[in-house]
């Protein structure tokens, strides 16, 4: 019997199922092209899923929002005690809600084939089903991270540049191969027993004067072991097993001296979990028309193509990792928000190839800032709005830059995309009517420090639009507050006390509200929404004729609130 070959085809294929990939997918399908989502995995999520556990971080000081912002939401709905197990679900059911979306799990792309510096297709073998897909697509984002689709020839570059080529302060002095590492986490449990831990015979058995990292190890609660790295001097792509095994040796021996320490640091925890895959900070990072600098992030990326943000600090890990002498990590500063173009995030040589993740064009310490994934969340959501683009207007990634990119821009922001020193436009029917509140069309969407920028709406009451006459309307724009102080991170250890580990949608959202409608001096139901959970909603409807619209909130996810916040109310 032969193995079986399915041919599949979509307008867009994104290989890579990790927070760059998944949102990646969800903002093409949702602006109505389809999509083949492909991951080498049994659950979504990459780095931040319950095989490595790691935080999704981002802009310290400036969260995302968009796509992200609502899948964060939907685990405190559906995951209150933000469990790992639970999250994978989470992020496999925010998929599968998307009718656009053909999600193929637990397959591995393996080859491609290129025609003319064209991606055709690529090959795929499904490990469960023993299958294997030739899936072809008018054009391809790599989110895998490690970028398997440079077998396309697409040009890339991977280890770290020299200080003269780019004029960066923080680069080593001559160019070189070495990454950053890999990191194996493990999970801790609170207990009441101790019980010293017995390692494996094959871990490195640590003592005071052998061990690494002793500045890491004293703070349980809030340590999830990211300091565990290793394989910035090996090949973090081929070497991956090596890597692995080191690691295992390193975590085990690490835990071991931890929790058995005379000091009795560790007493009251035990080893709840550990990881059996390393998550990866680099790798290969592809080349596009513009090549991100330390130099860019530091003068805040004001490009005119900018489609997302960063703000994590370059955050530079040492090669030599667990074993080097010095610092775990050098946090070079970076601004509070900076820009991030769009020519970063297509091949600069291979027509239909986009990418996102820690694999976009940038230098090595650009990409120590633009590697975590929160900041990989949102340049995915940049990369399916624009393949989006591409495929309504017949055109490749390049295209949208050099005709399109205002109108990429602007979808984003509509699409509560959050673009350093970008305006987004206001309807000009919202633009010219009476609002109960000016903060409502003012086109900022969150807080920036002592600036509200939103309007509180007591429950029961409303805010408003009124036109003054009866105009066409067929769509309203809500932004909520969802709270950007709270990062929303998983949590990293068992058994702590349930008032602080349990997490609910935050009352400043509006869990039901009623849209209603006025004509004739009388206001009337247009449309009803229970267990809303979401940041951002745009409400489609028939057109209607109205001489104003409303929002009344009618309940709050906090139910001692009085009221609810919002930052837009927009009418067209």
């Amino acid at each position: 019997m032969e193995i079986p070959v399915k041919k599949i085809n979509a307008d867009l294929a994104v290989i890579g199922g990790g927070m760059a990939g998944v949102c990646t997918a969800v903002a093409a399908a949702r602006n109505g092209i389809s999509v083949i989502l492909v991951q080498d995995r049994p659950m979504l999520g990459g780095n931040a899923s319950s095989e490595m556990r790691m935080w999704i971080c981002g802009a310290k000081k400036c969260k995302e929002a968009g796509i992200l912002e609502e899948i964060q939401l939907e685990n405190y709905y559906a995951n209150p005690t933000l469990r790992y197990t639970i999250w994978d679900d989470v992020l496999y059911t925010f998929i599968k809600r998307e009718k656009n979306i053909r999600l193929l799990l637990n397959t591995s792309v393996d080859s491609v084939k290129t025609e003319n510096s064209t991606i055709k297709s690529v090959s795929a073998w499904g490990m469960n089903c023993y299958t294997r897909y030739e899936i072809s697509a008018k054009l391809f984002a790599d989110c895998s991270g490690d970028s398997i689709l440079h077998l396309s020839g697409a040009d890339f570059r991977m280890g770290r540049e020299g200080r003269d080529e780019f004029h960066e302060s923080h680069a080593p002095e001559k160019a070189d191969s070495k990454t950053m590492g890999n990191t194996i986490l493990i999970q801790l449990r609170k207990t009441d027993t101790h019980r010293p831990f017995i390692a494996p015979e094959w871990a490195y058995h640590y003592t005071d004067e052998t061990i690494y990292r002793k500045e890491c190890m004293f703070n349980m609660r809030s340590n999830n072991f990211w300091w565990m790295e290793f394989g910035g001097v090996r090949d973090t792509i081929h070497d991956a097993d090596e890597i692995r095994d080191e690691l295992m040796k390193i975590a085990y021996g690490c835990w071991e001296y931890i929790k058995n320490h005379p000091d009795g640091r560790a007493k009251e925890w035990e080893l709840d979990w550990i990881g059996k895959i390393p998550g990866k900070r680099e790798s290969i990072r592809y080349l596009g028309d513009h090549i991100l600098t330390q130099n860019d992030v530091e003068a805040e990326g004001k490009f005119p193509d900018a489609v997302a943000h960063g703000g994590w600090p370059m955050d530079n890990h040492p090669p030599e990792a667990f074993y080097y002498t010095g610092p775990a990590t050098t946090y070079h500063p970076a601004p509070v928000i900076y820009g991030i173009p769009y020519r970063c995030l297509y091949s600069r040589n291979i027509r239909n190839l986009m990418f996102a993740g820690r694999n976009i064009s940038c230098t090595h310490m650009a990409m120590s800032s633009t590697r975590v994934m929160g900041t990989c969340a949102v340049v995915g959501q940049a990369v399916g709005t624009a393949a989006a683009l591409a495929v309504k207007y017949g055109t490749d990634p390049r295209g949208i830059y050099a005709e399109h990119i205002d109108e990429l821009r602007q979808t984003l922001l509509d699409q509560d995309q959050f673009i350093p020193f970008a305006k987004r436009r206001i309807p000009d029917l919202t633009l010219n009517a009476e609002i109960s509140d000016e903060n409502l069309r003012n086109g900022i969407d969150r807080s920036f420090g002592e600036n509200d920028n939103g309007s509180y709406v007591k429950l029961g009451d409303a805010c408003f639009c009124k036109f003054g006459k009866a105009e066409k309307i067929s769509s309203v724009r809500i932004i909520f507050d969802s709270d950007f102080s709270d990062e929303k991170k998983n949590r990293n250890i068992e058994g702590i006390p349930d008032d602080d580990k349990v997490r609910r949608v935050p009352g400043t959202i509006a869990r039901d509200f009623r849209i209603e409608i006025l004509n004739g001096g009388t206001w009337s139901p247009l449309q009803e929404i229970k267990e809303n959970r979401k940041r951002y909603l745009r409400l489609c409807f028939d057109p209607v004729s109205a001489e104003g619209i409303r929002l009344v909130p009618i309940r709050s996810w906090d139910e001692k609130a009085e009221s609810i916040h919002l930052f837009s109310f927009e009418a067209e």
